[in-house]
C-alpha cells in the first residue's frame, strides 16, 4: 500500500531512504489523482522491498510541495539517494511504465 508523507517525515521515509522512492504530490480534490491511486498500490506490491511508493498532499504540505517545483498534480518525482532522478507531470502513466522508472533506479 502506498502511505501517506507529511514534512517531517520526508527527511527519513524519502531522502534517507536506502531504495529507490515514488513520491506522489497529490490532492485529494484532484480526479486524475484519485483515479491513478490503485496503479501505484500496484507497483507498491510488486516492488516491496526493492522501492518504495508514498503520497505527499500538497496542500497539507505546501512549504515542500513548493520547494520541489510542484505546480499541478499527480506529479510524480522518482528519488535516488536523496535526488529526483526523474519526473513525471500527469495521470496517464501506466503501471508498467512506473515499474520501469523505479526498476532503472535500482
Amino acid at each position: 500500500m502506498v502511505s501517506e508523507v507529511n514534512e517531517a517525515e520526508f527527511q527519513s521515509e524519502v531522502l534517507d531512504a536506502g531504495m529507490p522512492v515514488l513520491v506522489d504530490f497529490w490532492s485529494q480534490k484532484c480526479q486524475p489523482c484519485m483515479n491513478l491511486l490503485p496503479v501505484l498500490d500496484q507497483v507498491s506490491r510488486e516492488l516491496d522491498g526493492k522501492a518504495k511508493v508514498v503520497k505527499m498532499d500538497v496542500f497539507a504540505n505546501m512549504r515542500l510541495a513548493s520547494s520541489y517545483g510542484v505546480r499541478s498534480v499527480p506529479n510524480l518525482m522518482f528519488f535516488q539517494n536523496g535526488e529526483v532522478k526523474d519526473q513525471y507531470v500527469g495521470a496517464t502513466i501506466t503501471k508498467d511504465q512506473l515499474k520501469a522508472r523505479l526498476e532503472a533506479l535500482m
